[in-house]
C-alpha cells in the first residue's frame, strides 16, 4: 500500500469521541493504527496502575496540550503500554503458527471491500494494523468483526474456552503520512523487538 490509499487526520473536520477506558476518536475517511489483544496479556494489576497513573495525568493536563505534553503522554502511557504487551505476558495461543496465520487471514477478507489494510502484524497476544475504512464502514464494525469472528475460532483450535479478546482496542487516527511511515516502520520491527 502506498500513502496515497490513505487519507489523514483534517483538524478543519469534525472528529467523534466514543467512550469508553480508552480514547477513542473518529473522523469519517481517516486512517487508524489499531491494536487489539488477548484478554490475558497485560496482568490486571499492572493494567489498573497505568490506568489511575493515565487518569491523574489527564486531571492534571486539560487540554489543549502543547506539543510537549502530548510527546510526555504518548510516551508514559501508549508506549509503555505497547511495551508491556511486547513482553508476552499471558497464554499467547496468536503464536501458534496455524492460529497466527488463521489471524492473518482474517485480517485480510474483507481488505479492498470494507478497509484498506497496510501494515500489519499478529504477535503472540496482540494484533497491530493500519486500517483505513472505507465511507460508511465505522472502524468499530470492523474491529468486531475481526475479534468476534476469530474467537471462537481460536479458541476451538486452541482447546481453550471463555473469553479470548480484549473488550476495548487502542485505535489512533494517523494525522500524516511521516507519522503513518513511522508507525509502519514499528509495526514490520515489531517481531524483532519481541524475539520473535
Amino acid at each position: 500500500m502506498s500513502e496515497v490509499d490513505f487519507l489523514f487526520f483534517d483538524p478543519s473536520q469534525p472528529v467523534d469521541h466514543l467512550s469508553g477506558n480508552l480514547p477513542h476518536w473518529r473522523q469519517e475517511g481517516t486512517t487508524y493504527f489499531v491494536t487489539f489483544r488477548l484478554a490475558d496479556s497485560i496482568p490486571l494489576e499492572r493494567l489498573r496502575q497505568w490506568e489511575l497513573e493515565r487518569n491523574l495525568w489527564i486531571e492534571r493536563h486539560p487540554p489543549p496540550h502543547t506539543p510537549e505534553q502530548t510527546s510526555e503522554f504518548w510516551t508514559l502511557f501508549p508506549e509503555r503500554f505497547h511495551r508491556w504487551l511486547d513482553a508476552g505476558h499471558g497464554a499467547c495461543p496468536l503464536g501458534v503458527p496455524a492460529v497466527s496465520e488463521f489471524m492473518e487471514t482474517v485480517l485480510r477478507h474483507f481488505d479492498g471491500d470494507r478497509y484498506v489494510l497496510g501494515e500489519h502484524v499478529v504477535m503472540p497476544n496482540h494484533v497491530h494494523a493500519i486500517v483505513s475504512p472505507v465511507p460508511g464502514v465505522a472502524l468499530s464494525d470492523i474491529l468486531h468483526s475481526w475479534k468476534s469472528y476469530s474467537a471462537k475460532r481460536i479458541n476451538q483450535m486452541t482447546g481453550r474456552s471463555g473469553r479470548l479478546w480484549q473488550h476495548e482496542s487502542f485505535d489512533h487516527i494517523v494525522r500524516n503520512p511521516k507519522q503513518l511511515e513511522r508507525i509502519s516502520a514499528y509495526i514490520r520491527d515489531n517481531p524483532k523487538g519481541s524475539g520473535r
